[in-house]
């Protein structure tokens, strides 16, 4: 039996110990099977002990939690190696042969294959194979590639030891191991190294997570003995144990001591191994001390080492170390200021000499708690205790004085864990602390404690915000912008910090990112950008009073250098990676470091481990002066709060070009053009200042400040900006300029489509240019100018050119090809390439050189191209073979010649159809023609009359007698002719009867009268079209207004003879005279029309006269018309005539329907309008009222008599026998209903005889009326029986209209003679 592969394994940690121990209760209950014997081991369902084992025949088993087994599956071969994919449930399986297979599997153990595949890699060599992130499988088969396969994406790649880093060629990896807490990959090979990848960390405002192998880093190795076979990480994160054969050993992680102060760096290479560096004076010394170092601490006068258990200090004495003495201490932390070495010591801390002699002691009490950590910063001590408590010292004095006294760290902010770390300034104002969490790892925030101000600010790497809010930074588009918008400051953890020696505003700090982003899970990796997220960051700030923390600048730690040591205005100091050899040699990781110069130390050559680098705004001036230095400081500090006015001050005075070139960097970030021009010109920088300036017509102020960018070799910046701006035009051509084609091509195509041709043109060029000429075909086809370019390209390969031209099938091309073979006399050839190209022209140009003119003349017919025609016609006119010359010109379209020939060759009746075919110019040059010859005199005229010569084409005609071709010039005469022709064609036509025409051509020359005139004698209908020619607008000067109205009114006269009244109500309308407009639309009889001209036109006549006419009409069955007469006779305030409609209207409700109580109310408001009229005869006035009176008297009695009927017959009875005596009755109510009503009653009480005698009367008085009319025939009959008399059923003729009405009153007589004057 070999793998054994567990499913789930509880927490059995110290049960296992005690069991290692001897503890038999511990054995037995690890024994399932053996009963009665301690406490059995209980086990729930989450800590089942169910797994896999494979045996040496290739089967796998599974066991379950109590012990039973069952197969699982079989192989082939025998198992090398069982894993388990636990978030899928999948069992992987690895033969000897190398062929991984994947299971799932269930809860009962059995398996289904999903996927079987062959791994690369030697066959029957030893195998280290791991499953790491899940899902990735890790194998080390003694090659020189360390093999990844991703299951779940079924990628795979292969990582190899870099040479550079030391490791040989050939070098094979034979054992793997991975530490999941570090992120390390370490591989053991058979030279003795230990090779270490890194897993490259990506934030959470990564856009694309890197892929395959990019997301590893080879660290530098480390160097043993032997071959090394196995390689395991311990479960202490810091302990790797290797076998190499001989022996194992363990390897344990330790940080290297380090320190930098006054220019004096100190790093140690190994245990008791040291490199001195002083940078005063560039030496650099290798120191060798006899015990293993813990720290180390440097000034420009001595260096101090301790194990904590001895202090050795060696002073510098010119060019040399020399160790000043040993004493005996046990302080974990030691530091030095001038002649005084500060330890600790439970509750205090000791002054001492450099002898060790304790010359003072500072107490803390035991509230305060132990000292711990120690800082020395210009003449201030920084003293943190294990309680979280700091106080700050000034050693400036000759003993050390309380500078502020000491502090609590929790209470001025309650929730944070223990000091890490802290740091005072030079001025010894501000204190930074560096915090541990309760996990005692260190927290993501730093504390800063102004101690004048006594206040605390917190500033919070992990949001990337300050306690206060945003902290404030410059960063290049406006100032004061938040820390958060830099999306590499967050998520991250400082882990040291430092303060300048010089300027009390300048801190720093390295910061690294948190664990949990630097190995993020695959599911929370991003996917959207190419770049990792740095693992180290170095931030810098300024710490004021004013503007609280400012950001000054971040980058990425160098990947040759291995942490910060600190700054010292202008340059941070790093301490290197180093690069181990065997036999304890050192030397710095190669890279960037080895273009650091390497410092002489006597006549050994030494390797510094320390490297410098300038500050951003220092570039270039890493030499100068105190003055220049403290000038850069504030013109840094300025930029900084974005005050570019106080920036410019401070370095005004400064003629470095490198300081102009850098403040022109910094108005990049601004934007400030007008500084950048200042800057410009002190740089000398002239191509610059000549493109910002030619810049300065572009709209976008990105646009012109990337130009600036651009010039200044800042191209991520230019690039930024003209993204920001989307200039994507201009951000092609950047790409285009800065050779990057790929993206110049890629904007092309997404935003510049405008330019995409361009863009593929000038990548065929530069790819042209770099010989790579196949490509550049490609990219010449895009542009779609390969017709012309790849002929000149290829033209000194021309076997490719002629390939290409075959393949392409391109007629452009054809032609050109075909034009070269026949500059070499290749005319079969040429003739091919021509056809194929169906250039016919140079098919008929070949033909005819060779003679063969029956050939181009096919081909002209065939194709009828023009220029092929031409050309051949030209042939045929060289060979005086004049009919084939026309035809072809003719085909040619070539006229001109063709009526040439004719002319020249008395053609004459070609001539003509040619004419007719041709241009105006060679129409009339033949109708010159013809008429010089003074023959076919129609034909002239024709032809002037087609080239558009009217006036010569009507003087031949009228000279000729053509009267035919007279009329059909007339017809395309119009207003632009010349009116004194138009006259004459218009006189032509009156003699010949034909005045419609003659009309037409009168108006064309705006004969107005003239046309009108004749119109009327010759009784012509006015057509609208006619009209409307007649109409002068108002504006114009041919006519004066009264002219054109006088003329309007003329033809609407016409238009009222003819018949056309809705024509002349406009023509009258036109000429303002909307009386006559009026009675011309009266007579139309269109009474829509009638209605919406009264009421736009809004004049009392138009009213009356409207409301005359809508009298005339069946008002009584159209409520519409009565309410438009009463509105027009009330708008023309004609209250007379509205009396008589409301009378009218009255008899007609007594006549129509005897409703006599509308009549009644119409009688009144009839009444009502005559007394608030105002007539001419106020006696004729007073008659109407008076007989008005009357009627509504009668009218009222009757109604009366009716309504009292049916409470006092006899007195209604009575009432309507008194009305029959009034002898006007008749005028106003008709006897009929008075002697009906009285026939009824007396049927009623069976008066027959009275109703006999009333109905006698009724014949009587009524004698043309039937009977019937007025009494029901029932009633009648009644009567006549009831006296026993026969009842003559023959009716009376009925008489239509009651006559008390004006009968004689005309409806047909004209409306408008009844509008009277008020």
């Amino acid at each position: 039996m070999v793998p054994v592969l567990c499913l789930v394994i509880g927490d059995l940690v110290q049960l296992a110990k005690a069991a290692v121990s001897g503890d038999e209760k511990a054995l037995d209950m690890f024994n399932w099977r053996k009963a009665g014997i301690g406490v059995p081991l209980k086990v729930g369902p989450q800590e089942g002990l169910s797994f896999f084992i494979s045996v040496t025949d290739g089967s796998v088993h599974y066991v379950n939690e109590k012990g039973k087994t069952s197969h699982a599956l079989s192989t082939d071969s025998s198992i090398r190696k069982l894993l388990i994919m636990e978030k899928r449930d999948v069992l992987v399986v690895i033969t000897e042969n190398l062929l991984l297979s994947m299971y799932t599997i269930t809860l009962e153990g059995e398996a289904e294959e999903i996927m079987k595949v062959k791994l690369s890699g030697k066959i029957g060599h030893s195998a280290d194979i791991i499953l790491i992130d899940r899902s990735l499988l890790v194998t080390a088969i003694g090659e020189t590639v360390l093999r990844f396969w991703d299951l779940e994406r079924s990628e795979n790649y292969v990582l190899f030891p870099d040479v550079q880093l030391g490791f040989e060629a050939g070098e094979c990896v034979n054992s793997v191991s991975y530490c999941t807490v570090k992120g390390l990959l370490a591989a053991g090979t058979n030279k003795g190294r230990i090779a270490m990848w890194r897993k490259a960390s990506v934030s959470n405002q990564s856009t694309r997570a890197l892929e395959g192998k990019d997301r590893w880093k080879l660290q530098t190795p480390t160097e043993l003995e032997g071959n090394i076979t196995q390689i395991k990480w311990g479960s202490r994160k810091n302990l790797l144990a290797v076998n190499n054969m001989n022996s194992v050993v363990i390897l344990s992680e330790q940080a290297m001591s380090s320190h930098f102060h006054q220019q004096v760096a100190v790093v140690q290479v190994s245990p008791n191994l040291l490199n001195v560096t002083f940078f005063s004076t560039g030496a650099t010394h290798s120191l060798r001390v006899d015990m293993h170092i813990t720290g180390v601490f440097a000034t420009k006068d001595a260096i101090v080492f301790w194990n904590g258990k001895q202090v050795t200090v060696f002073e510098c004495s010119g060019a040399t170390l020399r160790n000043a003495g040993s004493f005996l201490c046990d302080s974990p932390v030691l530091a030095m200021h001038e002649e005084s070495i500060y330890t600790v010591e439970p509750n205090r801390v000791q002054v001492r000499t450099l002898q060790g002699t304790v010359k003072q002691l500072l107490v803390f009490s035991e509230a305060e708690g132990n000292p711990c950590l120690l800082d020395v910063c210009g003449n201030f001590l920084a003293v943190g205790t294990d309680l979280a408590h700091f106080k700050i010292f000034n050693l400036s004095r000759r003993e050390a004085k309380v500078h502020c006294s000491s502090k609590n760290l929790t209470e001025l902010f309650p929730g944070l864990g223990s000091i890490a770390s802290v740091k005072c300034n030079a001025n010894g104002n501000k204190v930074s602390i560096l915090v541990n969490k309760a996990d005692e790892n260190l927290d993501s925030k730093i504390c800063f404690y102004d101690i004048e101000m006594d206040t605390v600010t917190l500033f919070d790497f992990k949001a990337g915000r300050g306690d206060g809010g945003a902290v404030p930074s410059y960063s290049g588009q406006e100032p004061e912008k938040s820390v958060t918008e830099h999306p590499e400051l967050q998520d991250r953890i400082p882990v040291s910090h430092f303060w300048d020696h010089g300027e009390p505003r300048l801190f720093v700090c390295e910061a690294v990112l948190e664990p949990s982003l630097q190995f993020p899970d695959k599911q929370q990796r991003q996917t959207e950008s190419s770049e990792s997220t740095p693992d180290v960051l170095i931030i810098s700030f300024f710490s004021t009073e004013e503007h609280g923390l400012l950001l000054q600048d971040s980058f990425p730690l160098p990947s040759t250098y291995q942490a910060l040591l600190g700054i010292e205005v202008p340059h941070y100091y790093f301490a290197k990676k180093l690069l181990f050899r065997r036999g304890c040699v050192y030397k710095p990781v190669p890279g960037e470091a080895e273009k650091e110069a390497q410092v002489e130390s006597g006549s050994v050559q030494l390797s510094q481990m320390v490297a410098k680098r300038p500050m951003r705004d220092f570039i270039g001036l890493e030499e100068c002066d105190k003055t220049t230095r403290e000038a850069m400081l504030n013109f840094s500090f300025c930029l900084t709060i974005g005050d570019m006015d106080e920036a410019f001050k401070s370095i005004k005075l400064i003629k470095s070009e490198a300081v102009w070139e850098n403040m022109a960097r910094m108005c990049v970030k601004t934007q400030r053009l007008d500084v950048a021009k200042v800057c410009l010109g002190n740089m000398g920088h002239a191509r610059g200042a000549k493109a910002l300036r030619e810049a300065e017509q572009e709209p976008e102020v990105e646009a012109r400040v990337a130009m600036l960018a651009i010039q200044l070799g800042m191209l991520e910046d230019a690039e930024r900006l003209y993204k920001n701006c989307k200039r994507y035009d201009l951000l092609n051509m950047f790409y285009q300029a800065s050779d990057q084609w790929q993206k110049a091509m890629e904007i092309a195509e997404t935003h510049d489509r405008v330019h995409l041709r361009t863009t593929y043109y000038n990548y065929a060029k530069h790819l042209e240019a770099t010989a790579e000429c196949n490509l550049a075909l490609n990219y010449y086809e895009k542009s779609d100018t390969h017709r012309f370019e790849v002929p000149r390209m290829l033209s000194e390969d021309l076997q490719a050119l002629e390939i290409y031209v075959n393949k392409m099938k391109d007629k452009s091309l054809w032609k050109w090809w075909a034009q070269y073979l026949e500059s070499q006399s290749d005319m079969e050839s040429a003739l091919r390439y021509y056809e194929l190209a169906q250039d016919y022209f140079s098919l008929v140009r070949v033909y005819c050189f060779q003679g063969n003119i029956q050939k181009a003349a096919e081909i002209a017919n065939e194709t009828g191209n023009w220029a092929a025609s031409y050309h051949l016609a030209r042939q045929y006119e060289s060979q005086d073979e004049i009919k084939q010359a026309v035809h072809f010109y003719t085909r040619a379209q070539a006229f001109n010649n063709a009526i040439r020939l004719c002319k020249e060759n008395n053609l004459d009746d070609q001539l003509m159809n040619l004419a007719l075919l041709s241009s105006p110019e060679d129409m009339i040059e033949a109708a010159c023609y013809y008429e010089e010859k003074g023959e076919q005199m129609d034909r002239a005229v024709m032809l002037y009359h087609k080239a558009g010569h009217f006036s010569k084409a009507l003087e031949l005609a009228f000279a000729t007698q053509q009267f035919g071709a007279l009329q059909l010039i007339a017809e395309d005469l119009d207003e632009k002719s010349d009116p004194a022709l138009l006259a004459r064609c218009s006189d032509f036509f009156i003699e010949h009867a034909q005045h419609e025409k003659a009309v037409e051509l009168l108006l064309a020359a705006k004969k107005y009268h003239e046309a009108l005139q004749l119109c009327l004698n010759q009784n012509l209908t006015i057509t609208e079209e006619m009209a409307e020619k007649m109409t002068v607008s108002k504006d114009s000067k041919e006519l004066s207004e009264e002219s054109r109205k006088e003329l309007l009114e003329q033809v609407a006269d016409c238009c009222m003879q003819q018949g056309n009244y809705h024509m002349a109500t406009k023509k009258y309308t036109q000429a303002g005279n909307k009386l006559k407009a009026m009675r011309a639309l009266l007579k139309s009889g269109d009474t829509e029309k009638i209605v919406f001209f009264a009421g736009v036109s809004r004049q009392r006549e138009i009213y009356i006269m409207a409301a005359n006419y809508l009298q005339s009409l069946d008002w009584r069955r159209d409520p519409e018309i009565m309410k438009n007469i009463i509105s027009f006779y009330t708008k023309g305030k004609a209250l007379d005539l509205l009396a008589g409609f409301y009378d009218a209207c009255a008899q007609v409700e007594i006549d129509e329907y005897q409703n006599y109580e509308k009549a009644q109310g119409a009688l009144t408001e009839a009444f009502k309008c005559l007394s608030k009229a105002k007539t001419r005869s106020p006696l004729e006035q007073e008659s109407k009222l008076a007989l008005f009176q009357s009627k509504m008297a009668l009218v009222k009695r009757f109604i009366q008599a009716r309504r009292v009927y049916s409470e006092d017959p006899k007195e209604a009875i009575r009432q309507c026998e008194l009305l029959l005596d009034e002898p006007d009755l008749d005028s106003t109510i008709r006897l009929g209903d008075v002697l009906g009503f009285l026939v009824e009653h007396y049927l009623q009480v069976e008066e027959f005889q009275m109703a006999y005698r009333y109905l006698e009367e009724m014949r009587k008085r009524i004698p043309c009326v039937n009977l019937t009319y007025y009494v029901n025939e029932r009633t009648i009959e009644a009567v006549h029986r009831g006296l026993g008399i026969p009842w003559n059923r023959n009716p009376v003729p009925e008489r239509i209209r009651h006559n008390s009405m004006e009968d004689n009153k005309e409806v047909e007589e004209d409306v408008a003679d009844e509008v009277e004057d008020p």
